[in-house]
Parts: structure tokens; C-alpha cells; sequence
């Protein structure tokens, strides 16, 4: 105990000498500033877009693109094999950021293309980037939403039934958005469960036809599992089937 106080007393004598010696430390203030020329205020205003963007990022990632459907159905690959926490959560997060960029990298180029850069450069005003920017948004949403779910919100909105795409609001169209790729992934999830339960059902069959009763069917059938996977390139497969479902 007493090396600890020593310890913790050289740290302390350390650090006064060192504010005795003088530190140089970042400095940031905060503060209301007048500003008597237009660049400095149209510079002021694209910081606090782009940190109300960065706030929003996570929430916009999750809601309006595909990276709900990839990470359920690769949580779902998980639990079909049986693998615990292998792969681990980060990895699969992981995974699924880095193939919605992939899936997503058209769409967010025609919003930097159509918005982004006209707004920077001046040419646009933010309510005019903010429609451009959705324009694209809302045509992959609108691919990947059934019509059914779109007309739920509809008529829970209760308003009157839209004549084009134009007309559905983002306020209908994004949760309509998130049901129907709720309900994509886990048909997808059951489709991959199939497999794997058949394996449990014949091993577990096996193990009660030879009298094994105290045996836990699942230490058996997890190397049949993870072998079947890897011969036919389950990862592959995956992830192939899964980028072409968004086309």
C-alpha cells in the first residue's frame, strides 16, 4: 500500500513541475462572434450542418439504409450455426458497415453529386440540397418497400391516398421502409435457419436411436454445422445473396 501512495505522490510532484515549467495545451473557445463579411457567416453555417449530419449519421446509417437487414441476417447465420459468440459482435457490426458502404456507395455518390458539392460550392441553397440529397434516399427506400407496409402508415397517417411517390412523405416512407426490411431479413433468416435445423434433427435423431441420451445433441452437430458451411462457402454464398437482394 505504501508503494501505491508513493507512487501516486512522484505522479503529483511530476505534474506541478511540469505546470511550474510551463505546458502548452490546445486551446478551444466558444463563443457569439459578429461577422461582418458573407463568407464567414456561409462558413459558419456549413460546420453546423456538417455536426448536426455527423449527430444524425448513426440513426440515418441504421433507418434509411440497408445495414438492419445485413446485421439481423447475420446475426440470425450465428444462431443457426450454434457458435455462441463466434463471430463476435464487432465483427459482424463490422461487416455490416462495410457492406452497406459497398450496397449503399451508388446512392451516397449521386447524393454528393446532386447535393453535397452544389451546396459546398455555393450554387444551392440548404432547403433545395436537402430535397436532392433525399431524391436518391427515397428511390432505394421505395425499392426495397412493400406496397403493403407502405400502405399501413398510409392509412395510419390518415391521409389521402398517394397518386405518385412524390407525393408519400418521408414521415410514412421511412418506417414503412424499416418494416419491410425487418420482415426481408428474417425471411431470409429463416431460409438459412432450414439447413442447420435438419443437421440438429438427424444427429439428435442418431444420438436417441443409439441410446445417448445425457449427450447434448448440439456438441455433436456443431462441427457437422460449421463443415457444411465452410464446404459450400456459406460466407460467400451469404454475402452474395444478400447484395444482390437490394438490387
Amino acid at each position: 500500500m505504501k508503494r501505491y501512495w508513493l507512487l501516486i505522490f512522484a505522479i503529483l510532484l511530476m505534474a506541478g513541475e511540469a505546470l511550474a515549467q510551463g505546458v502548452t495545451l490546445p486551446n478551444v473557445n466558444i463563443g457569439l462572434q459578429n461577422y461582418s463579411k458573407p463568407d464567414d457567416v456561409v462558413n459558419t453555417i456549413k460546420i453546423l450542418v456538417i455536426l448536426t449530419v455527423l449527430t444524425l449519421a448513426p440513426a440515418i446509417l441504421i433507418m434509411m439504409t440497408g445495414f438492419s437487414r445485413i446485421l439481423i441476417v447475420l446475426s440470425f447465420v450465428r444462431q443457426a450455426l450454434g457458435t455462441q459468440q463466434m463471430p463476435p459482435n464487432q465483427l459482424l457490426v463490422g461487416l455490416a458497415l462495410f457492406l452497406t458502404f459497398f450496397i449503399m456507395a451508388p446512392v451516397f455518390n449521386e447524393v454528393n453529386t446532386r447535393a453535397i458539392q452544389p451546396y459546398l460550392e455555393g450554387s444551392m441553397n440548404q432547403e433545395v440540397a436537402f430535397n436532392e440529397a433525399m431524391a436518391p434516399m427515397r428511390k432505394f427506400m421505395f425499392n426495397q418497400t412493400r406496397d403493403k407496409d407502405l400502405s399501413l402508415f398510409v392509412s395510419m397517417a390518415k391521409m389521402d391516398t398517394p397518386r405518385t411517390r412524390a407525393d408519400v412523405p418521408n414521415s410514412v416512407l421511412i418506417p414503412a421502409f424499416i418494416i419491410s426490411e425487418l420482415k426481408t431479413a428474417f425471411q431470409i433468416g429463416f431460409i438459412i435457419y432450414l439447413p442447420f435445423l435438419v443437421i440438429d434433427m438427424v444427429v439428435s435423431s442418431v444420438l436417441m436411436a443409439m441410446g445417448m441420451m445425457m449427450l447434448p445433441p448440439v456438441m455433436i452437430s456443431l462441427p457437422f454445422k460449421i463443415m457444411l458451411f465452410v464446404l459450400v462457402d456459406g460466407w460467400g454464398l451469404l454475402v452474395g445473396s444478400m447484395v444482390r437482394s437490394f438490387g
